[in-house]
């Protein structure tokens, strides 16, 4: 468990230096272009589905809304909740939760290809369950003018487990 932690640390660390490198190389360039770039808001409408980890959890289901800010053509800020549930094995009672994540969105490659990093808490909502989590979670993704699709690594620090889990969502500009 601890070593893919570190192997999505240094992935995500891997492929934030190599987007700055290649931001800083594009600065050149990119000054000669026209600088107006149309700053604005974007929402998204997504689902989710994941794989625990660990041997607790069997699968998670979630649904989820994100409100993306562009900073740039490249960089955007976001902001992400929604509802998630973690189904258990045997008769224990599952785990929904309620995440708020603040996140930062790099895009690295021909503007449709990138990276997430997003850090937040889990509010436990449902069957008795009282925890609020700290969760984090890198991702890798590819987003067009309607579609974003997206692997995440999760981890949930007081619920005892972390997924894999993909995204699939409908965006517009607001």
């Amino acid at each position: 468990m601890k070593k893919l932690r570190f192997i999505c640390l240094a992935a995500f660390a891997f492929l934030y230096s190599n987007t700055t490198f290649s931001q800083e190389n594009a600065a050149a360039a990119q000054e000669s272009e026209a600088t107006n770039y149309d700053q604005g808001f974007r929402l998204g409408f997504g689902i989710n589905g994941g794989i625990p980890t660990d041997k607790d959890y069997d699968w998670s289901l979630g649904g989820d809304v994100r409100l993306q800010y562009d900073l740039s053509k490249r960089t955007s800020v976001t902001l992400t909740t929604g509802f998630t549930n973690l189904f258990m094995k045997d008769d224990v009672k599952d785990l929904g939760f309620i995440p708020a994540k603040a996140g930062f969105k790099a895009f690295i490659w021909e503007d449709q290809f990138y990276v997430l990093g997003e850090v937040g808490a889990g509010f436990a909502v449902t069957n008795g369950y009282n925890d609020t989590t700290l969760l984090w979670a890198p991702g890798i993704g590819y987003a067009n003018k309607y579609i974003d699709i997206s692997v995440r690594y999760e981890d949930y620090d007081k619920f005892n487990t972390n997924q894999v889990a993909l995204r699939l969502a409908y965006g517009f500009d607001l």
